[in-house]
């Protein structure tokens, strides 16, 4: 009988409990998958924790990757066999699961599943901040907060190859390093240096067009700071916790800034956008334009101590999950 990982009741990681489970055979739009690979995000610590709520109990996660061994009666452009990819569709630790088929993505040839279950949600949330929420182009300096986790080092790399001079903040100098490797021009080292001044230096005093921030409440200020008038600010997580309510008067005091809180669910909500997205993350990947850096592996049953290492800020880059 297949194991996954159930949460009964929100809080630390030591409430991810290793349960067997039941798979029945795919209904109308499903598709039964053999999981290889299962990626691990922010988002699962913010579920697992009651920050962002969903009905327990629940299997954790929301991406991986795997072989389909059996399709639902309707689904026709999935077989047996394919490898697919998919993000946002909740219930992915786990080593087998009844899958929505329109949220899967065959993984095209080159791409292992490792790759695929580590880049579907942090490679479509980078695709769509630097090509659609602000569309990064040459000559622009920009500002990524967490440059060497798994969404800042594709950010890097992707606003690099597209022309920008990046900006990147990060913990320690291991860190600055793995950034600056991967297309961050200035890696600013924030719990030694003041990251508003350093971009202020940067930019001779000019701020930046854009700050994309997935910390919250420690930067949320700060990177209002940083940016020239008319600047934007997306705001696509809370790894430090949630900023709270904002008195939207700071953005005319600042410059008449703007702010938005993307989410992928948002930008992948038809099959056409999802593939799209998808797509074009494939190509910069195939093309070496983006290398997707998987720097931690854990047993799927280990899942907890996953967590206490991202939540510890002991990762780099992607962290996946292995059944």
């Amino acid at each position: 009988m297949p194991h996954a990982i159930r949460i009964k009741e929100y809080g630390g990681p030591e409430v991810l409990s290793w349960d067997a489970i039941e798979v029945g055979q795919p209904g109308p739009g499903q598709a039964l998958l053999r999981q290889t690979a299962v990626g691990l995000n922010y988002i699962d610590t913010y579920q697992r924790s009651g920050l962002y709520k969903v009905p327990l109990p629940f299997i954790a996660g929301s991406e991986a990757a795997g072989v389909v061994e059996a399709v639902g009666p309707d689904v026709k452009d999935l077989k047996v066999g394919d490898h697919v990819a998919y993000a946002g569709a909740l219930g992915s630790y786990a080593e087998a699961r009844l899958a929505p088929a329109d949220k899967l993505v065959k993984l095209p040839s080159g791409v292992s599943d490792q790759q695929g279950a580590a880049m579907m949600l942090q490679g479509m949330t980078a695709q769509y901040l630097v090509r659609t929420t602000y569309p990064v182009k040459k000559g622009d300096t920009i500002l990524i907060h967490a440059a060497a986790g798994g969404v800042g080092l594709i950010v890097c790399q992707w606003a690099k190859h597209l022309g920008a001079t990046v900006i990147g903040t990060v913990s320690t100098e291991e860190k600055a390093a793995l950034a600056k490797a991967h297309g961050c021009d200035h890696p600013i080292i924030y719990t030694k240096e003041d990251f508003v001044a350093k971009v202020k230096q940067i930019t001779n005093g000019a701020g930046v067009p854009v700050v994309y921030d997935s910390v919250g409440k420690d930067t949320f200020y700060k990177s209002l700071d940083c940016l020239k008038p008319l600047g934007l600010m997306a705001s696509f997580g809370q790894s430090s916790g949630p900023y709270g309510p904002v008195d939207l008067g700071i953005l005319g005091q600042k410059g008449s800034l703007y702010v938005t809180r993307p989410t992928l669910g948002t930008y992948t909500a038809s099959r056409a956008d999802l593939l799209k997205v998808a797509g074009e993350l494939f190509d910069v990947v195939a093309k070496g334009v983006v290398k997707i850096e998987i720097n931690h592996t854990f047993p799927l049953k280990n899942a907890a101590d996953a967590h206490r290492a991202l939540e510890g800020r002991k990762t780099t880059g992607s962290v996946v999950l292995l059944p």
